[in-house]
């Protein structure tokens, strides 16, 4: 049978490119696609000299969205496979580090053939399917040489400008989530585990999540 590794840390349904191997296809793809990402970033989209290849999927019983996040690329195409599908919008907010990070920015609706790109600093997550099931082809494309960057390495982390908007904020990476929504069934377990924002660029009013102390009793009985 095909290889059964998840194609990235938050997807558990799909397949790696390369461990099929169509790694030739890939490289192939990259160096058509690098014009566009060099017109349209500078510096990230330039001198890329590796990838991460993946198809991911959606559907009922499986992966149906997918949280608030950045991806491990320098820049991002996303390409809509089909199949037929509802639902599954994805939405896109600031650039990481932004004052308006945690701010909406954008709803892309997949239609079948039809690809996004973006930076992979910017956040961005995949609402539920309704119905349906959809393949999409992601290419995470790798530029050592602005890896190196101070621009990468360091980047600017602005205080931001006012609490975030809920369509924005990720239960595995946001430490005032619990603030402005419920956690999904099943997530409680990354209260308090976040990161985002760091403290000096906490907005004015800012308050962390915290685990209430009858629930922080019931977890240490149950240690």
């Amino acid at each position: 049978g095909l290889p059964a590794r998840r194609p990235n840390s938050m997807n558990n349904y799909g397949i790696i490119l390369s461990d099929i191997g169509l790694e030739p296809f890939v490289n192939k793809l990259q160096h058509l696609l690098q014009p566009v990402g060099r017109f349209l970033f500078g510096f990230p989209g330039s001198s890329w000299d590796g990838h991460h290849c993946f198809i991911v999927r959606y559907r009922e019983g499986e992966d149906l969205g997918l949280d608030m996040h950045t991806d491990d690329s320098d820049v991002t195409f996303n390409i809509c496979l089909g199949l037929d599908f509802r639902g599954a919008g994805l939405q896109f907010c600031g650039n990481i580090g932004d004052p308006k990070h945690r701010h909406h920015s954008l709803t892309y609706q997949h239609q079948k053939g039809r690809c996004v790109v973006h930076l992979g600093r910017k956040r961005h997550g995949a609402d539920d399917i309704s119905s349906g099931e959809r393949l999409n082809l992601i290419l995470w494309n790798h530029s050592s040489t602005y890896r190196k960057s101070k621009q990468y390495r360091s980047p600017d982390f602005s205080p931001e400008n006012g609490p975030p908007e809920p369509m924005c904020l990720s239960y595995t990476h946001d430490r005032d989530f619990g603030i402005f929504k419920p956690y999904p069934v099943g997530k409680e377990a990354f209260r308090t585990r976040g990161w985002c924002p760091p403290k000096h660029a906490e907005y004015e009013g800012f308050k962390p999540d915290v685990v209430h102390p009858s629930k922080e009793r019931g977890l240490r009985t149950s240690l």
